[in-house]
């Protein structure tokens, strides 16, 4: 099993870190435009006074080691199922990958935490583990490496449109 601890700066405040989060159609340009993700679909989306669970079928771009590409197809997809705890500010997931789901589980955990009226810390916890003889390891150790580029340069792309939205913002006003 691979562990993975990410911080990263979201130039926003707490309240609109959670609802750009579960904001549909900047989650698809951040997927699809930001990360270079081939698919993005929200599949289910309900909330109601203490949650949001929300499900996202995606298709990302991986560069993957040879044994995995024959292993796992080069068109590998996963369905992230996920819940929000209102009261804590918590988002906890799952993703189920489209292939060998019975042997490779990755689950996850968001907070974030003010740093000041416009800055928020991301705290992202994963787990990998994959229980597949001979590649298990490999499979884990690629997936983190995917996973920990896939959510710095989403911070970092994230970032960067909310200082063009800033400029354009004071620009306008």
């Amino acid at each position: 099993m691979v562990k993975l601890e990410l911080l990263h700066d979201i130039e926003c405040g707490k309240d609109d870190f959670w609802k750009s989060y579960f904001d549909e159609a900047l989650s698809k340009r951040l997927f699809l435009e930001g990360l270079g993700f081939r698919d993005y679909a929200v599949t289910s989306h309900i909330e109601d006074e203490k949650t949001i669970r929300r499900k996202v079928a995606v298709e990302p771009t991986l560069a993957l080691p040879a044994p995995l590409l024959k292993l796992l197809g080069s068109q590998l997809r996963y369905v992230e199922e996920g819940t929000f705890d209102k009261a804590t500010e918590t988002f906890r997931w799952t993703l189920i990958p489209s292939t060998m789901a019975d042997k490779i589980r990755v689950t996850g955990k968001m907070t974030a935490t003010a740093k000041g009226e416009n800055k928020v810390s991301r705290r992202v916890e994963l787990e990998i583990s994959a229980s597949v003889l001979m590649v298990g390891k490999l499979i884990e150790e690629t997936f983190a490496k995917q996973l920990d580029e896939g959510w710095t340069k989403g911070a970092n792309v994230q970032n960067e449109w909310l200082r063009k939205d800033r400029l354009a913002a004071s620009a306008a006003g």
